[in-house]
């Protein structure tokens, strides 16, 4: 693990890692130490759930084939729609970021008034995002090998190999990822007991 430099007496922590890589577990043992836990996937699902924000301008956009019966985006319907369409992909992002980045804008604030010194931004894509590292203080990649990511989310989600490695194409490689990084936990073969002994040996202010 990489602590190289130390953080700033509140921060602003961007946690990241590839699917299967452990970056859950590490945001609940840093909520375990008091950190406030911002979800940007969290956020983003609640503006496309059933009447969510983001909902009339998605129907607007994309018309209502792309809304399910209950008002949430059709979220299979979509991911089909955008995987080979790059403008497609652009006009979505363009209606959820801003309502994301409004969200969690508000929820830092708050839990920094609250008390909080440590604020985690849960940012699975932050480094395909392109504007998360000038928004946080320091980055933590959750790093692990590639076939690690593969045996781990085929075990839980009951995915194909081939899936598992399109999802993970679909990615930052780890060498991107570790390339933004300030702080690096390589969580590979490591029980639950060390990885939260690496994240109480973080450079962190007591939280």
């Amino acid at each position: 693990m990489n602590t190289q430099t130390h953080a700033p007496a509140t921060l602003r922590l961007g946690l990241t890692g590839g699917i299967g890589s452990g970056k859950s577990s590490v945001a609940n043992l840093l909520i375990r130490r008091g950190a406030a836990l911002v979800d940007a996937d969290a956020i983003a699902r609640s503006v496309t759930a059933a009447h969510g924000s983001a909902m009339p301008a998605i129907a607007k956009t994309f018309g209502a084939d792309f809304v399910t019966p209950e008002g949430a985006l059709d979220r299979d319907r979509m991911r089909a729609h955008v995987f080979d369409d790059a403008l497609a992909k652009k006009r979505l992002e363009g209606i959820i970021h801003p309502l994301v980045a409004l969200e969690t804008k508000r929820q830092a604030q708050t839990a920094f008034k609250a008390g909080h010194r440590t604020v985690v931004f849960d940012v699975p894509l932050l480094v395909e995002s392109g504007h998360w590292r000038t928004q946080v203080d320091r980055v933590l990649v959750v790093d692990c090998l590639v076939e690690t990511q593969i045996q781990r989310v085929m075990a839980r989600n009951d995915l194909s190999r081939e899936g598992v490695k399109k999802i993970i194409a679909s990615q930052a490689t780890r060498e991107q990822r570790l390339a933004t990084a300030d702080w690096v936990i390589y969580n590979d073969a490591l029980s639950f007991e060390a990885l939260d002994q690496l994240v109480s040996a973080l450079p962190i202010q007591p939280l």
